[in-house]
């Protein structure tokens, strides 16, 4: 009877099993898309800190690296189920550094900086114009569109933009690799840097329309000339990476009016059945002349 006690005072103070802790909150997958972009965030900002040292050709390569992010993060976010509406904030912030601030800084540096203050005015432009950009982007998010409109873009987006703003600074980079002095000089011209700089912004707040891309249907005939141009141009990359990415920045630039007449057929052929379907009565056979 002596140990009864005892007993009920190990029963008491028995050791409970403890149940993992629950914590509110998102999961670390919904997270990654954000992490995503704030690397592209320290990549333009990384660009900058090495534009000032003047290292461009090493600040050129951490856009392109912010540019390969970007296009990785709203992917991903829509593959993980992550998209909100802080996530498009924070990549319209960090699009607008990384490729509105950088681009523009580093050319100024790089050429606009003999012109003086009349030098910084390009690229102030081309900031100006890319934030605008961003800001009519998001306006838009939740604007109903027609569907054709779907697979473009109003205006050349951000990502292709500072590629194109950099053009001048590719061929510049290759021309010194190559010992093209001439070539060097005449891209590292700043009327031609401004040029493009002002150019590019345009195109930015334009209301041309430029393929997106996202819903590409390739023929199938075309599937493999594809497959082996794209392994070419991966070879050309990593051999001369210069002249590769000054090539598609090129590329781009003359793909734009095909882009523009893809659209004005879509619009068109949209229209056309939208008026042949006016023109059908609710009994589904043609109005009589």
């Amino acid at each position: 009877m002596a140990d009864a006690p005892i007993v009920g005072l190990r029963r008491r103070f028995r050791r409970r099993p403890r149940t993992r802790p629950r914590f509110a909150g998102l999961s670390f997958n919904r997270l990654i898309p954000n992490l995503m972009t704030l690397l592209g965030l320290c990549a333009g900002l990384t660009a900058i800190r090495f534009g000032i040292e003047g290292h461009f050709g090493t600040a050129a390569k951490a856009i392109i690296l912010a540019g390969f992010i970007d296009g990785l993060d709203g992917r991903l976010a829509r593959l993980l189920k992550a998209v909100t509406r802080f996530g498009a904030e924070f990549d319209s912030l960090a699009d607008f550094l990384c490729f509105g601030i950088a681009p523009a800084f580093v050319i100024y540096l790089w050429s606009l900086r003999d012109m003086h203050g009349y030098g910084f005015v390009p690229a102030l432009i081309f900031a100006v114009c890319m934030a605008l950009r961003l800001a009519r982007f998001n306006a838009t998010l939740d604007a109903v569109a027609p569907a054709y409109t779907y697979n473009f873009f109003t205006g050349v987006p951000a990502p292709a933009g500072a590629i194109l703003a950099l053009v001048p600074l590719f061929i510049g980079l290759e021309a010194r690799d190559m010992g093209w002095g001439w070539l060097e000089a005449t891209a590292r011209f700043p009327l031609i840097n401004a040029g493009v700089l002002i150019g590019t912004a345009l195109l930015l707040v334009s209301t041309l329309p430029v393929w997106s891309f996202k819903n590409f249907k390739v023929p199938t005939t075309m599937v493999l000339p594809m497959l082996l141009g794209t392994g070419l141009y991966a070879a050309f990359l990593i051999a001369d990476a210069w002249a590769a990415l000054a090539l598609a920045g090129l590329i781009y630039l003359a793909m734009l009016p095909f882009s523009a007449r893809s659209f004005r057929h879509l619009r068109r052929a949209a229209e056309m059945d939208a008026e042949g379907e006016s023109e059908t009565p609710a009994g589904g056979e043609a109005a009589a002349p």
